[in-house]
């Protein structure tokens, strides 16, 4: 299975295992939010932990479905928006174990995260000007200054893990071979409390947000539907499935 719920220790952990690069269909992203939501109701957890095997966190969305059928994005919006709220709105402190490349959608899990664990080397990036969509920068928004984001958005480049610690959004950054071992012990601290503490704890802590990312994104995916009724944007995901970087324009 690409995506697998365990339990253990008060700790729900889903684990993305769908290679090469866990980058999700339409199926996939629907699949998530109902994760997430059993996780939050289950009376025996108290932290959620979101990791992945393989070369790298999350790669995002699967853009050569989306360019084989462009006429599934109003689906996969939605399907994107329930998984970053779920993990928002879910009852538990949540936090995510990032490796490698944490890319599009992946960025969006992990600006959804309460807490992050990062692998030395790993870098977020929000590629979406050079795949034919929009969307992200609430997200990265929770992590990094605005500029910084503008910056990533404009050019679809990488930001090191680094500069996202060096901000306070990644709260260790460890070893490769450690990083389940490191996220696991994190998460164990947080299961060691009382969970009704951890809910009210949660509710407050989103309540007090300036603004709500989950909502602002939502604005951003009207956004995705004016880019892709734009011949730029399949262009972009037909060089995308050729092999290119990106197309020229």
């Amino acid at each position: 299975m690409p995506i697998t719920l365990t339990i253990r220790n008060r700790i729900a952990e889903i684990v993305f295992d769908h290679p090469p690069v866990n980058a999700f269909d339409t199926a996939g992203w629907e699949s998530i939010p109902a994760l997430i939501d059993s996780a939050s109701q289950n009376e025996d957890v108290r932290c959620v932990l979101i990791r992945a095997e393989g070369r790298g966190f999350c790669g995002g969305v699967d853009i050569k479905e989306m360019a084989a059928h462009p006429e599934r994005i109003a689906k996969l919006n939605r399907d994107n928006y329930r998984t970053f709220k779920a993990i928002r709105d879910c009852a538990v402190p949540v936090v995510a174990a990032l490796h490698g490349f944490v890319i599009g959608g992946g960025v969006n899990i992990a600006g959804a995260c309460d807490c992050l664990i990062a692998a030395e080397g790993a870098y977020f990036s929000l590629p979406e000007i050079d795949r034919g969509a929009m969307g992200g920068a609430a997200f990265m928004s929770r992590m990094l200054p605005v500029q910084k984001v503008r910056a990533n958005f404009f050019t679809g480049g990488r930001v090191p893990v680094e500069d996202l610690h060096r901000h306070g959004s990644v709260e260790k950054i460890v070893a490769s071979e450690r990083l389940a071992e490191e996220a696991r012990a994190f998460c164990a601290i947080i299961a060691g409390k009382s969970r009704a503490a951890l809910v009210i704890a949660k509710q407050a802590l989103n309540l007090i947000e300036p603004w709500n990312p989950a909502d602002m994104y939502r604005i951003e995916q009207g956004f995705t539907l004016e880019m892709y009724a734009h011949e730029d944007s399949q262009t972009a995901r037909d060089a995308f499935v050729a092999g290119k970087q990106a197309a020229a324009f």
